[in-house]
């Protein structure tokens, strides 16, 4: 059983090809530039030698690629696009049109003149990370599933918070199922207001095998608690300190006890410090977190948790982790099966085994450590 794992950040993308026939460990892997990443550097390039820009294909993220879209219409240039691509920086397209950036239909995008360069958006780019394997000799057909993982703000209505509707999401996933794989979903069960899945979803259109998404934060604390020393703690905080978002979750028996989600930019570790020990002590509030313009927090559990214990204290994991470096909560950073970077695919694989029971067995096998028939790599087929 081999299942594609492939974790969509801001800097990377993070893949995994998972084999049931090898030690975990033994499994191909892939840290590449992200997606926004990719479309950042194109449209810089096009900048400098000043050519308008169409931008086509579906939602995705934005943040880096926005910011180039926005440096690239300052130097004077056009950039059109068409009503899913332009999504990619607000799902408001008034908001869009307010940019600079002119939105098009797709037969007005297809009249345009050939001079303006044609760039299409998606997240999850199957046939370019099948060509990539395939350079070194592995082929992706036979399948048994697809995870991917992506960020996911929401269509939030107009007038209503978008840092509010995120955080709802959040509360509804964890009333509707206390497990942190209440975030994974199979690609026709996709809640309709995560339009970024929804977009994953259309992307991985044709790939014969079913389809698992996730959202990258639960995903990679997931995946955190897969380390051998996190895994034998009973209770725990768990902080993915991304990029743009840090998420953390107070689990006890791997169910959630409380979470808060704050924008990364606006943290330190003294605020950090602060918000995890009040995670964790069960003081902090909605409004404290949502008022220092954070998502918000929720406690669900009231029994205090204890963050130091038999030599480590919040566990840590994320591209910006080492803001906790250092501190007196006593960070711990977890490296599930040695390599912290693949923390969202194998919380994503998880995910797979909770939402497709059908091939758990061979999975949870191999994220405790027992899978693999001790064959060598070298020996199998690919």
């Amino acid at each position: 059983m081999r299942i594609l794992c492939a974790d969509i950040g801001t800097g990377t993308q993070d893949i995994l090809l998972y084999d049931s026939r090898v030690d975990i460990e033994n499994g191909f892997k892939l840290v590449v530039p992200s997606p926004t990443m990719m479309v950042h550097r194109r449209l810089k390039a096009l900048t400098r030698s000043g050519e308008d820009v169409l931008l086509s294909g579906l939602t995705m993220g934005g943040g880096p690629s926005q910011w180039a879209v926005e440096g690239h219409i300052a130097a004077g240039n056009q950039v059109f696009a068409t009503p899913d691509a332009a999504r990619s920086f607000n799902d408001d397209l008034d908001v869009i049109r307010e940019m600079g950036i002119e939105v098009v239909s797709e037969d007005e995008a297809a009249a345009l003149p050939e001079a303006v360069v044609r760039l299409e958006l998606r997240d999850f780019d199957f046939p370019a990370i099948a060509q990539a394997f395939a350079q070194f000799g592995v082929s992706l057909d036979d399948l048994t599933a697809v995870a991917v993982a992506v960020f996911d703000h929401g269509d939030a209505p107009p007038d209503y918070s978008d840092r509010q509707f995120r955080f709802d999401y959040i509360a509804e996933r964890i009333r509707a199922n206390s497990q942190l794989s209440t975030f994974a979903f199979k690609g026709e069960e996709i809640p309709p207001i995560m339009t970024r899945l929804q977009a994953v979803a259309n992307s991985a259109q044709g790939i014969d095998a079913p389809l698992v998404v996730m959202d990258t934060a639960p995903a990679a604390v997931l995946g955190a608690m897969l380390d051998n020393r996190v895994r034998q703690r009973e209770r725990v905080v768990i902080a993915n300190i991304g990029n743009f978002h840090t998420l953390a979750f107070r689990l006890g028996s791997g169910d959630i006890e409380g979470v808060f989600e704050h924008h990364t930019g606006m943290l330190d570790q003294a605020k950090l410090e602060r918000l995890i020990t009040a995670l964790a002590d069960g003081t902090l509030s909605h409004a404290e977190v949502f008022a220092d313009h954070g998502h918000g927090a929720q406690i669900n559990h009231a029994e205090p948790l204890t963050i130091v214990q038999d030599g480590f204290g919040a566990v840590v994991t994320g591209p910006r982790r080492a803001m906790m470096q250092g501190s007196r909560l006593q960070p711990y950073f977890a490296t599930p099966f040695g390599d912290m970077m693949l923390a969202g695919c194998y919380g994503l694989l998880a995910g797979v085994a909770g939402v497709l029971p059908e091939i758990g067995a061979p999975i949870r096998a191999s994220l405790r450590g027992e899978g693999g028939s001790g064959t060598p790599p070298w020996e199998l087929e690919s």
